[in-house]
C-alpha cells in the first residue's frame, strides 16, 4: 500500500490517502502533528508548518524513489507542473535533471526522495535541514 502525503494550510496536520488495490479500501485518514506515535503507526512522516506552507515546482516528470539515490526502487512518479513540500535534504547519487547536475535529495514523504536536479527551489544548496 502506498500512500500521497498531504498537508492542509499551515497547519501541522497531515492526511494519508491509500492506494487502493484488490483487496484495500481508499480512505482518507487524519492524524494530528501532536500524535506522533499514531502518525508513525500509519507511516506518515508529519512536516512542520514552514515546510507544509512552502512547495517547490516539480519542472518535469520525475521518479520518486524510496532512498536518495538511483539504486533505490521507483516508488511512484511526478509529473512535471507538479509542487511538492520537502521535509528535509540530504546527499546521495549525482543526478544530471533538467536544472543541472546535483546530488542533493529532497525528502517529500515517509521513504520519498526526489533528486533536486528536478525540483525548482531557488538555490543549488540547501533549503531545508538535512536528513537525519
Amino acid at each position: 500500500m502506498s500512500e500521497n502525503i498531504t498537508t492542509t494550510e499551515a497547519t501541522a496536520t497531515a492526511t494519508a490517502t491509500a492506494t487502493a488495490t484488490d483487496t484495500d479500501v481508499l480512505r482518507p485518514v487524519t492524524v494530528d502533528a501532536g500524535d506522533p506515535i499514531a502518525a508513525a503507526a500509519l507511516g506518515i512522516e508529519v512536516m512542520d508548518a514552514q515546510a507544509a506552507a512552502t512547495t517547490y515546482l516539480v519542472v518535469a516528470t520525475v521518479n520518486v524513489r524510496s532512498g536518495p539515490g538511483l539504486s533505490h526502487p521507483v516508488v511512484l512518479q511526478i509529473s512535471g507542473g507538479s509542487r511538492v513540500s520537502i521535509i528535509c535534504q540530504k546527499p546521495g547519487t549525482t543526478v544530471n535533471g533538467p536544472l543541472g547536475t546535483s546530488n542533493l535529495w529532497d525528502k517529500i514523504g515517509n521513504q520519498r526522495f526526489v533528486s533536486d536536479s528536478y525540483i525548482q527551489t531557488g538555490t543549488d544548496g540547501y533549503v531545508r535541514p538535512q536528513c537525519a
